[in-house]
Parts: C-alpha cells; structure tokens; sequence
C-alpha cells in the first residue's frame, strides 16, 4: 500500500469524464494553447495546497505547516466548490484539439479531477468525517511523532506544530457536529466499525498523561541538540500543556460522544445499499477508485473468475510441495510448516530483502530504460509502531535528499512467513512497484504539480500489483513457497473484488465476507476481519488494486500481439510510467497513440 498521506488527502479520486471535449456549448470560443493551460494547472495546485495544507507538508512545501482548516465545515465545501468551478471555467477557454498529446493528457487529469472532486459531494462524505481506518485523528499522533512529515528541526517548526494542535480540537467537534448531521440523514457507520473507532480515540499512547508514554511528546523527547536549555524547557512546558489541556481533551471527548451517542445510533446492515441514496453512492465510489466505467456486477464477476483462476495455481504449487489434503488444509498448514519461516532475527531477515533486490538489479534493465535517480532504503519498521504496521514504502522526497523506504515490521523474526509473499511484496511496495512509478513521477519536472504529486490508486496500486507478476521475468518466484506468498498476494486482490461488491450491493453480509475471505486467503480471522472492516469503510478504494493491473496487463498483451517484433517491454513500462498516475482510460488512449506510432 502507499503511504497514508497520499492516499488520505486524496481519498475518493478521479473518475474520467464521458463527454468528449467537442461537446461544449457552441458559443464558448477556444483559443487558449498549451502555455495556458500550463498556468491554469499552476495556479490549480497552488490553491489546492492552501484548502489542504497538509498535502504541501508531505511533499516537503514548508509553507503551510502552521495550517489546519476546518474541511469539514459547510463554508469550506463551498469554498471549495467554488474554487473547482472557478479552474473549470478557465478550462473551458482551452483549445483541446490545439494541444499536442502530453497537455491533451494533462488536460484530461484536471478536467477529471474537477469533476470528481465536486460529485462527491453528492454524496455527502462529511456525515462520516472518519472512520477505523482513515481520518486526521488517526493521522495526527504520526503527525505529531516526531518521526512523520511534519518537521521539527527549527522552533519555527515547533511553533507551526503548536498552531496546528490548537486548531485540532476545532476540527474535532466539527467532526461531532457532521457525525450528528449523519444521524439525521441516516448516514452513520456500521456498529462494528464505530466500536473499532472508539478504542483507537482511547488509546495510551494518545490519552496518557505520562510524557514518556505520550505519542504527541516525541518532538520533546527529541529535541534539536542545537536547541538552548531555555529554550528546551520552553518547548517542554508549552507541549506538555497543548498535549494536556488540547489533545487529550478532544480525543476523549470523541471517544465520549462515540460510545455514549453515536454507538446507539450506528447501522447494524454492512454495505452502502443500507444508506439512503446508498446505490448510487457506492457506483460513484466504484467509478471514482476504478476510473472506469465498469459497473459493480461486472467486477464481482472478474473477481470470481480470478478467484477461481488462481486457486487452480495453488494446487499446483500445493502438489510440489507434496500436500495431500484439501488446499483449505494447505493454507493451515504453510501457517506453521518451518520451511516457510527460515528465519531467525530481524538482521536475517532485512537480508533476505536485499537478497531479493541482489537478485533482480542485473535484470531490470531488461525491462526498464529510464529508472529513478531517488536513493533507495530497505528498513525495519520502528518497533513503537511494528504490532500495528503493515509493509510499507514511503516516498523519497523531490530533490532526492530524502531516499525512498520500504518499511517492513519484525515483531518475531522466527515467524516471518514467506508465503504470506516476501518476493511479490517486494515487487510490489519497492523495486520496481512504488519506487519506481512514485519517484519518476516526483522527478519528471515536466509534469504540472499536481500531477506530479497527485495519486490514483487504479494506476497506482494497479502498477505495483502489475509488478508482482514481473516476478518469473526478473528470476523470481522459483522457490514453491516464494510462489504460493505471490499467489496469496494475488488472491488477496481478487478476493477484494468479490466482497467489496458483495458488500456494498447486498450480497454478502460482514461475516459472509469474513468466511468467503478465510476460505480463500491464508489469514486468521483477526486479519480476515479487518480487511474485511477495512473494505466496509472505504466502499470502492479495494478495487482499484486488481482493475488496475489487470488493465496494464491487457494493454501489453495487446500491443504485443499488434506489434510483433516491433514490441519492446522497457519501451512500454516507460510509456506506462512517462506521465505519472492516471485515470485508466486516459491510460489506455495515450498506450494507443504510443503503439500506433510504431506499427
């Protein structure tokens, strides 16, 4: 998965648009050229980085790092709307027929962009401000760390830190006063979920008033060496007192209203269909997530012949490992079998990684002519956070001063389980999945801002799981127990696209879900449950993994068997990765011109 920050602040993306370009009233004169839409998606990303400053923040713009508005506010919607309008109606000048092909594509992204960031209003996403698996409450205590993209270096820095803890409790009640809103409109979260949120707003390590517990006073515990002793404990009396009398105050305050208030109120059905409106609702996420218009039975239908696909792969790989029992008897077994766990520390482990990454350096150039310049670092995730994390890459900054991470949690070395997939997540979170595709974008400085910063998690996360099935090309996988981890990693995407549709059309309730899921994928119930949960609070944002890939995948096939000899991979991914994330049919039509130009 990427990075939170991207995927948070631009939850709910692009859809692109069915009408075509030629479709405007008659009396709109085009006249505009490529300069100008050059400046329109200039000043496009310079306002978005105001409304959300915490987007300029992870991308090392210091500028806004004392900011912290209050979006969930009806003056700021329509703030916003209004300055989305404002972009459209300066795109309406443009000549589109003028533009050479990149500023057709560019033209596109922003257009979309526009589009969908306005029709998700419809829906009214501000009744669930949050929920057990995004929001700024969870954001904020990575935030406030120390250790997250928020800098304290300088005390500026932590005085830009102390002005955003004193607007947090702001955008805590107005998080109270949607969540009320919801309940009158019959918009709430399902029971399950909101039990999960009220734990999270409790936990120690927000709520103690133990400063060497507390997450929010780390930049304490790490301060600056630079720093005067008076000005140390000026900084230590000052967040002592915003973590005492703001931050604690507001998170028990939302546990509070959680548990006593909105818990009696919460939903007992699972998916969007429950919610008034909810049908159309979950297709706009659908579309939104996919940037497709592929319809939400559609995509459960590929999802049960992927399933079925790939379970056919896993007994192959059970038969060479010798299992004789059911591959629902297999998936037990690979749980515990010690030639899955070969490791013994944490050091071992990091090895194997980087034995993976030894491993497929010498073939990449087969496959890629244009490559990072971004450093690149593998690490173990740091043990405050190791029993909740997941796998991660972390992108490197823009000017490559800061090198991109893949972070992998250690909590016991002795039960690092390979077919849970140590080679297909490498390809996927690192080399060449997020690595590559993220750093090419924030280094292409052709690309408008807000594309080369923006995120699609179809193009994204469909790149990276596209990645995975790189594997046998780059040497990998040849190992029976390495192929089953990259056959559950597929599984695990594929899976996604039966219960997150059977969710939110009706067809599974939660615990169906839980059960299709445990049937197919090697996870406890513990693990199957939060996927699970996870899919029920972001209808749609499942769903783009698998689409993704499959749809880069088909535009291989395609062009290799259109262009024969004259088909080369390298030049293809670097084709797929020029221009950065993409809604999928913008994807295919700028493939298309890029095969035609050379039959």
């Amino acid at each position: 998965m990427k990075p939170n920050y991207k995927y948070l602040l631009f939850a709910g993306l692009l859809f692109i648009m069915s009408c075509k370009k030629g479709d405007s009233p008659m009396m709109t004169i085009r006249t505009s050229n490529s300069s100008d839409l050059d400046s329109i998606a200039a000043k496009y990303y310079e306002g978005y980085l105001k409304l959300y400053p915490l987007e300029a923040t992870s991308q090392g713009d210091n500028r806004y790092n004392d900011l912290l508005p209050n979006n969930l506010s009806q003056a700021f919607i329509r703030k916003e709307i209004a300055f989305y309008n404002s972009v459209e109606n300066q795109l309406k000048v443009v000549n589109y027929n003028g533009l050479d092909d990149d500023h057709k594509v560019v033209f596109d992204v922003l257009e979309s962009t526009l589009v969908d960031k306005q029709e998700r209003y419809a829906y009214h996403p501000e009744y669930i401000p949050f929920n057990q698996f995004v929001g700024l409450p969870l954001d904020f205590p990575m935030l406030g760390s120390g250790s997250g993209i928020q800098p304290f270096k300088t005390e500026k820095d932590y005085d830009n830190w102390l002005k955003r803890i004193k607007l947090f409790p702001v955008w805590m009640d107005s998080a109270i006063e949607n969540f009320r809103a919801g309940v009158e409109h019959k918009v709430v979260l399902p029971r399950a979920l909101v039990l999960k949120m009220i734990s999270q707003m409790k936990a120690e390590e927000i709520t103690t008033t133990k400063m060497d517990q507390n997450i929010f006073y780390g930049p304490i515990r790490n301060l600056p060496k630079n720093f005067a002793p008076e000005t140390a404990e000026k900084y230590a009396g000052l967040y002592r007192d915003a973590i005492q009398n703001k931050l604690i105050p507001a998170y028990l305050k939302m546990a509070e209203f959680l548990e006593k208030e909105y818990l009696p109120k919460a939903r007992s059905t699972d998916g969007y269909d429950a919610l008034p409106n909810g049908k159309n609702a979950y297709n706009y996420y659908v579309k939104s997530w996919t940037t497709t218009d592929k319809t939400p039975e559609e995509i459960h239908q590929t999802g049960l012949a992927e399933v079925a696909r790939i379970r056919t792969e896993m007994e192959q790989v059970k038969i060479q490992i010798g299992f004789k029992g059911s591959l629902a008897e297999f998936f037990n077994f690979i749980k515990t079998d010690p030639k899955a766990m070969p490791y013994k520390t944490s050091k071992e482990v990091l090895a194997g990684f980087q034995a993976i990454l030894d491993k497929i350096t010498p073939k990449l150039e087969n496959l890629f002519n244009v490559t990072p310049k971004t450093p690149f670092e593998i690490r173990q995730t740091e043990k405050y956070r190791e029993a909740t994390a997941s796998a991660e890459y972390i992108q490197g900054s823009p000017d490559g001063k800061r090198p991109g991470i893949f972070y992998t949690p250690i909590p016991d070395p002795k039960k690092f389980n390979v077919t849970s997939g140590m080679e297909s997540l490498f390809l996927h979170e690192a080399i060449p999945g997020h690595h590559y595709q993220v750093s090419l974008q924030q280094e292409n400085l052709k690309l408008p801002k807000f594309m080369r910063f923006g995120w699609l998690g179809a193009y994204g996360e469909g790149w990276a799981l596209y990645c995975e099935s790189l594997g046998p090309e780059l040497g990998l996988y040849t190992d029976p127990y390495q192929k089953m981890g990259s056959l559950s990693d597929e599984m695990l995407r594929a899976v996604r696209l039966v219960v997150d549709t059977g969710i939110h059309t009706g067809q599974m309730s939660r615990e169906e879900a839980i059960q299709y899921f445990l049937s197919n994928v090697a996870y406890d119930e513990a693990g199957a449950t939060a996927e699970v949960e996870r899919y029920m609070a972001l209808p749609g944002q499942a769903l783009s993994y698998k689409i993704g890939a499959m749809k880069i995948r088909e535009l291989r096939e395609k062009y290799k068997k259109q262009l024969g000899n004259k088909f080369n991979i390298a030049d293809f991914h670097d084709e797929v990765l020029s221009q950065g994330c993409l809604p999928l049919q913008v994807l295919e039509r700028k493939m298309n011109l890029w095969a035609k130009e050379r039959k």
